[in-house]
């Protein structure tokens, strides 16, 4: 969402991150979410013979692994002319996020069954050592330089990097343009038409978790039911 769609409408803004942050259905989703791709990671490297081996899982961060709704909060009650983009990098550098629930479970298994892990995400790579770090804390597997990959290639060219040497088997993220590069910038109605295009692969090889807190949908007119007028 722009700085000026967020400020147009502070309170709507609120009820999302506070649905984010602060809501238990937020919390089971994710934890489905996780429980899905566990399935998933498990029936395609038994399907590959029981063996990772070439085989890769590749992973947004934010509001995928990481919970960042306390940075969103800070964000939204700052004043209106601070630099958002200030606040986020010194979060990337000095935030405590939580894990979302079941991501922990989920990465250990996969580095436990030999399949590699990317973290593939929009983060600014001057502070790439600082997301390695977080990630380490927090008991990620696999989070060093080569495995993090950071803003600067739009991300289908980073995942076509990754595709050059490994067999994605699972997308997960929390935005489309996690899954394909076709979403990014499209406007909302085609955005509609993609997911409709790329219906059979949710829920089987690209995992979407929920995020209420930013989206170009959150622009979007509301369409309301045009209710008969009848005579009493």
């Amino acid at each position: 969402m722009t700085e000026t769609g967020i400020l147009d409408h502070p309170h709507e803004h609120a009820m999302a991150i506070r649905y984010q942050q602060r809501s238990a259905e937020i919390k089971a989703l994710q934890r489905q979410c996780y429980a899905l791709a566990t399935l998933r990671l498990r029936a395609t490297v038994e399907a590959a013979g029981g063996s990772g081996a070439g085989l890769a899982v590749v992973s947004d961060i934010d509001e995928t692994i990481l919970d960042n709704a306390a940075v969103m909060a800070h964000a939204m009650s700052r004043p209106t002319g601070q630099d958002k983009i200030d606040i986020w990098k010194l979060w990337e550098r000095e935030g405590q996020p939580h894990l979302i629930p079941g991501a922990a479970d989920f990465f250990e298994l996969a580095d436990e069954l030999g399949v590699t892990i990317f973290y593939v995400s929009d983060r600014f790579d001057e502070n790439k050592i600082a997301t390695i770090a977080t990630l380490s804390r927090l008991g990620l597997p696999q989070a060093d330089a080569d495995h993090v990959r950071l803003l600067g290639p739009p991300k289908a060219e980073r995942r076509i990097a990754i595709e050059k040497s490994h067999r994605i088997i699972l997308l997960l993220g929390d935005t489309l343009h996690d899954f394909d590069d076709a979403f990014a910038g499209s406007p909302l109605e085609e955005q509609h038409r993609l997911t409709e295009e790329h219906a059979r692969r949710f829920g089987e090889d690209w995992i979407v978790f929920p995020n209420a807190g930013h989206g170009t949908w959150m622009e979007a007119e509301l369409l309301p039911w045009d209710a008969p007028i009848r005579s009493l």
